[in-house]
C-alpha cells in the first residue's frame, strides 16, 4: 500500500529536506527511521524541497510498503526512532497512482519576523531579525499586488528548475502581533526561493528601502534586481500542503 505521512520539523541542523552529500537532510533520517521500523530499505517521495534552515509544520511524503504496522500507529513508531527535531504527526493510506509532489494542489509557507531592536532569544531559530521599525501598512499594500496570476520570474533565483515563471497566489497576507510579523503566503505553486525573495522585498519597502510600486514593476519587466534580498531561511516554514477532497 501506498502511505502519505505528515512531517514536521526544525530545519536548523540539516541541509534541506532532499537527501545531499555535504550533510544530513530531514529526508535521510526519515529513511532511516522507516526502514528500521519495517526491516527492509524504504525510500520517500515529498512534496517539497524545502532549503537548509526552512522548518515544516506540514511537509508531506508518500512511501510504499508491504509491512504488517496499522497506518494509525507509524507516528508512533516512527517517533520512537526519530530525533527529536523531526516529527510525524499523521499517516493515511492514499491510492497506489498517488503522488506527493505531482498530486499537490498547492502549499501555504509562513515567513516571521522579529521586529524589534534585540533579537529574541526563544524566537531566534524560527524568525529573521529586523532590528529597525516596519511599516506594516506599506507592506501590506505591497502584498496586495501579489495576489493572482503573474509571471513571477523576478521573484525567483538562479538554480531553479521551472519551465515556466507564471504562478498563482491566493494569499498574501502580513499582520502584526506585538513585536512578531507574519507573512502568509498561500498559492497554488512556487519557484525556487520565491517566498523568500518576497519576505525579502516586503522588509525593504517597510523599511522605506523601496516603493510599494516596485511590485508591479517587478511583474512586469521581470527584473530581479529591483527586488529586496532573499530573506534568511531560519525565517520560513512550509505550514501545508494541499490535496484535493484531503484535510
Amino acid at each position: 500500500m501506498r502511505v502519505l505521512l505528515t512531517i514536521e520539523y526544525d530545519g536548523t541542523d540539516y541541509v534541506g529536506w532532499q537527501r545531499q552529500r555535504n550533510g544530513v537532510s530531514v529526508q535521510q533520517v526519515l529513511e532511516e527511521a522507516l526502514s528500521n521500523a519495517l526491516g527492509q530499505e524504504t525510500r520517500v517521495v515529498g512534496a517539497s524541497r524545502t532549503d537548509a534552515g526552512v522548518h515544516a509544520l506540514g511537509q508531506r511524503a508518500h512511501f510504499d510498503t508491504s509491512g504488517a504496522i496499522p497506518i494509525d500507529k507509524y507516528p508512533l513508531a516512527l517517533n520512537a526512532l526519530l530525533p527529536s527535531d523531526v516529527r510525524v504527526t499523521q499517516a493515511v493510506q492514499v491510492h497506489d497512482d498517488f503522488h506527493a509532489r505531482f498530486d499537490a494542489r498547492g502549499k501555504a509557507y509562513t515567513y516571521r519576523i522579529c521586529n524589534r531592536r534585540h533579537a529574541g532569544a526563544l524566537t531566534a531559530r524560527y524568525s529573521a531579525h529586523v532590528p529597525v521599525p516596519l511599516d506594516v501598512e506599506l507592506m501590506q499594500h505591497a502584498a496586495a499586488r501579489l495576489v493572482g496570476r503573474h509571471d513571477f520570474r523576478a521573484f525567483s533565483a538562479a538554480g531553479g528548475s521551472a519551465k515556466t515563471f507564471v504562478r498563482e497566489l491566493q494569499t498574501v497576507s502580513v499582520t502584526r502581533s506585538g513585536d512578531m510579523i507574519v507573512i502568509t503566503v498561500r498559492g497554488t505553486a512556487f519557484l525556487y526561493n520565491m517566498v523568500r525573495i518576497i519576505a525579502g522585498t516586503l522588509v525593504d519597502i517597510g523599511k522605506g528601502k523601496r516603493p510599494v510600486d516596485v511590485v508591479s514593476e517587478a511583474l512586469v519587466t521581470g527584473n530581479r534586481l529591483v527586488l529586496g534580498p532573499t530573506a534568511p531561511a531560519h525565517g520560513l516554514e512550509l505550514t501545508r500542503v494541499f490535496y484535493e477532497g484531503m484535510p
